[in-house]
């Protein structure tokens, strides 16, 4: 008997055991990391940061691999489908690893359980801007007080596309401040923004580091941040929370994710490099220019925040009838 459960033991290692050699040795060739984006983007920012000192520490290139298409659907669906052998990664963010999961019906993946989470790369607020000469008003109260001076409908509101964060966070403030709007998806962040300027659409909810240099060259005006604290390089700007719309929240982050069956001994080699990466001053004061704050947090941290995302937006796709087909 103490012979058969040597020998069981035995044979529960071994799968370990090689996995855990199959680590060591990892990577032996270029790794590829899928960006379900454009290049240009803040999440493409992002990763091209963090990948030349991934190069140096791991001996391999990681390449960025923009798949976008389809709110993200096109790149995540490519990686889950790519072999579990840490030669394939995802950098998914709000969008493609959390709304979709509530938009989209018919997704063969799921997003909470077929990704393995590796870690949080960098989040940030997202910021409410208005064109200033068809919104003359300096503060939250006073902007849901013009809106409500029209008929519903009266405004417009831009987005990156149907079912994007900016989409679903303007459908959030429209909710709790009991205004509505008219949603004009555009193709991307680069035409949302122009469209803010022109006055097509005069409101927006958008990642900070899509809309900051319009704020910064004074074409749109910030009036609040969506964290629930002030975000401490706009330490003047207020937060939605503050400003009459209590537990309103969208953060804008991005993570790596493994393809599922990826070995988590490979996952976990990862973790103790991005954190060191994160903590270099020039990485951190680079994602600061752009708005965010690097965050490096490790799986646990990241599989919490994809899982509590996925609960709000559902919740509120479902109460704002948004879906995708």
């Amino acid at each position: 008997m103490p012979q058969r459960r040597t020998l069981l033991a035995a044979a529960l290692a071994a799968p370990f055991a090689a996995r855990t050699a199959q680590a060591q040795t990892w990577p032996a060739r270029p790794v590829r990391i899928v960006e379900p984006g454009a290049p240009g983007g803040g999440n493409d920012t992002t990763i091209r940061l963090f990948a030349p000192y991934l190069d140096q520490a791991l001996g391999q290139p990681f390449v960025i691999d923009n798949r976008p298409g389809a709110g993200g659907r096109v790149g995540v669906e490519h990686a889950f489908r790519a072999a579990p052998d840490g030669s394939t990664l995802l950098l998914g963010n709000a969008g493609s690893n959390g709304i979709n999961a509530a938009i989209y019906p018919d997704l063969p993946y799921n997003l909470e359980t077929d990704f393995v989470p590796i870690s949080l790369l960098v989040t940030g607020p997202n910021v409410l801007v208005v064109n200033p000469r068809v919104f003359p008003v300096d503060s939250v109260a006073a902007l849901i007080a013009a809106i409500k001076a029209q008929p519903a409908g009266h405004f417009n509101y831009g987005s990156g596309g149907v079912g994007s964060s900016a989409h679903l966070s303007a459908e959030l403030f429209c909710m709790m401040a009991g205004v509505r709007m008219e949603h004009i998806p555009y193709r991307g962040a680069a035409q949302m923004g122009q469209g803010v300027i022109s006055g097509d659409t005069p409101f927006l909810i958008a990642n900070m580091v899509n809309i900051l240099p319009f704020v910064r060259r004074g074409d749109v005006k910030m009036l609040a941040v969506t964290s629930l604290e002030r975000w401490p390089d706009t330490p003047e700007v207020p937060t939605l929370h503050e400003s009459g719309l209590p537990g309103f929240e969208t953060i804008a982050w991005n993570a790596l994710f493994g393809p599922p069956g990826l070995p988590r001994p490979i996952a976990d080699r990862l973790v103790p490099e991005l954190q060191r990466i994160g903590r270099m001053p020039e990485v951190v004061d680079r994602v600061k220019l752009i708005g965010g704050q690097v965050i490096a947090s490790g799986p646990d941290v990241l599989a919490a925040r994809v899982r509590s995302d996925i609960a709000k937006w559902k919740d509120l796709a479902a109460r704002a009838n948004i879906r995708v087909t």
